[in-house]
């Protein structure tokens, strides 16, 4: 087990914490679909393990996990866990959080050995304009603006922007304020979740 720190900022300028995680691999002859099968399994496999090991940690200081990527970028795999104050009003998560949580995790991954491959461990914020995933993510910051990207458009939009003025099992409701200076425009738009590729948190400094 080699420790690294990453230099590079992540999203909300948190310096994170890396492990890189030394695995035995064994390759073995075998067609495409089941080594692309495989994979997918993997990843699926992984994210549900950080979800329940980080669990109950994660609950006992004041914190949640936001969101978990284990993704492959050229020749090397990133496991990538995102976690967030519980409460919002508390600001986001330390650097020091970010390494205990590592830490943590770290040893339960090295003790369980699930991956055959090499693989960087990074833990972070999601940063200030996070993408909004679950039904939580979206009622925690009822308020907030954001901005939607839509498969389909509505009303002759792929994109809109908005404060979420409120969250439905099935919908989320934007009110957007657009001024052309000579009118105040004033629209309600309710986007059906299943319509939306991708939705990330607006900051305005």
């Amino acid at each position: 087990l080699c420790e690294y720190p990453l230099k590079t900022p992540w999203h909300s300028g948190i310096i994170v914490t890396v492990k890189y995680l030394m695995c035995k691999q064994e390759w073995a002859v075998c067609p495409l679909f089941s080594f692309m099968e495989k994979e997918e399994m993997a990843k699926k496999n992984v994210k549900n393990i950080v979800e329940e090991s980080l669990e109950i940690f994660l609950k006992e200081n004041q914190m949640e996990l936001w969101n978990v990527e284990f993704v492959k970028e050229s020749r090397d795999w990133f496991l990538r866990v995102f976690i967030d104050k519980i409460d919002k009003e508390h600001g986001s998560v330390s650097l020091e959080e970010c390494e205990k949580t590592s830490r943590y995790l770290s040893e339960i991954l090295d003790d369980i050995d699930l991956l055959e491959q090499n693989y960087f461990l990074e833990v972070s914020s999601p940063g200030l304009e996070r993408e909004l995933i679950t039904d939580r993510h979206f009622e925690k910051f009822v308020g907030s603006p954001i901005e939607i990207k839509l498969y389909k458009a509505l009303d002759g939009k792929k994109k809109l922007s908005g404060i979420i003025k409120g969250v439905t099992e099935d919908e989320v409701e934007l009110f957007h304020i657009s001024d052309d200076g000579e009118t105040i425009k004033k629209e309600t738009y309710t986007v059906r979740k299943s319509d939306i590729a991708k939705a990330n948190l607006m900051f305005f400094m």
